[in-house]
């Protein structure tokens, strides 16, 4: 509904940042996983998360995605990073709806 209307995407972020991000993080990949893996990786390490609700179209994104608590924890370096991204090209475009 108009509610969810944040512009170019779901949370607000315009398409170009988000590539920006995206771009920053590339490198972050473990070597064999994917980019979705990793964000469910750093989501799950947060103790104060219980579950994730990932997007599938296919059986196999729903496998590829369930592979992600096979990945090991991200170390500080990784997690450091993954939240100057966030707080470089993110946060400042959504931090202020709630």
């Amino acid at each position: 509904g108009e509610a969810f209307d944040q512009g170019e995407t779901f949370s607000g972020v315009d398409y170009a940042t988000g590539l920006r991000a995206v771009e920053e993080l590339r490198p972050l990949v473990p070597a064999g996983a994917s980019m979705a893996q990793l964000a469910l990786r750093w989501i799950i390490q947060h103790p104060e998360v219980t579950t994730t609700i990932p997007g599938a179209k296919t059986p196999e994104q729903v496998e590829t995605n369930v592979r992600a608590v096979e990945l090991p924890p991200l170390d500080k370096a990784t997690q450091q990073r993954i939240q100057e991204t966030y707080d470089t090209h993110v946060r400042p475009l959504v931090q202020h709806r709630w």
